[in-house]
């Protein structure tokens, strides 16, 4: 573990960003560091890319199941080759795309019907199979949706912004 942190901090100092890089819409890269659930970085020709997963979001961190996604998110793609399918950038200049695992799966999608990320509606308001992989984790009582009153990342972070004394 700690010769992985220390390539991957290596790789951090040395490799370029690929944030002004053109990249084609889909493409191939092997997955350096896992940020959390739903952000992970990878390396392509040299270039480090960092990528926010399309369409869901995960537990925040101080949030049940952060640890769970994150790891998760870790033990299917951390060190494998994996295709992106780009769809945008956000705000933070990350790339938002999907991630395809080596055997075909989509991580997005994985993520959602394991109950460990809710469909990121606001963004992905017609993806009708990501709804339908959060219904029935909700259904079958998976992961997140243990919890009683789960409370999505968007809320979690739109309370944990406020400045103190404020309700």
């Amino acid at each position: 573990m700690a010769a992985r942190l220390s390539i991957t901090l290596l790789l951090v100092f040395l490799a370029p960003t690929a944030s002004a890089q053109t990249l084609p819409p889909t493409f191939q890269a092997r997955v350096i560091s896992i940020t959390d659930g739903d952000t992970l970085t990878v390396l392509h020709n040299r270039s480090m890319i960092r990528i926010r997963l399309y369409g869901i979001d995960c537990p925040e961190r101080g949030q049940p199941f952060h640890s769970r996604a994150a790891q998760r998110t870790a033990a299917l793609a951390y060190g494998q080759t994996v295709t992106i399918r780009a769809e945008s950038r956000d705000r933070y200049g990350r790339l938002v795309a999907w991630i395809v695992l080596p055997g075909g799966r989509s991580l997005n999608e994985t993520l959602v019907a394991e109950g460990l990320a809710w469909h990121f509606r606001r963004y992905a308001p017609r993806n009708r199979r990501l709804a339908d992989l959060e219904q029935s984790a909700r259904q079958a009582r998976r992961g997140l949706w243990q919890d009683r009153n789960p409370i999505p990342p968007w809320e979690w972070r739109r309370h944990s912004r406020r400045p103190a004394g404020r309700q």
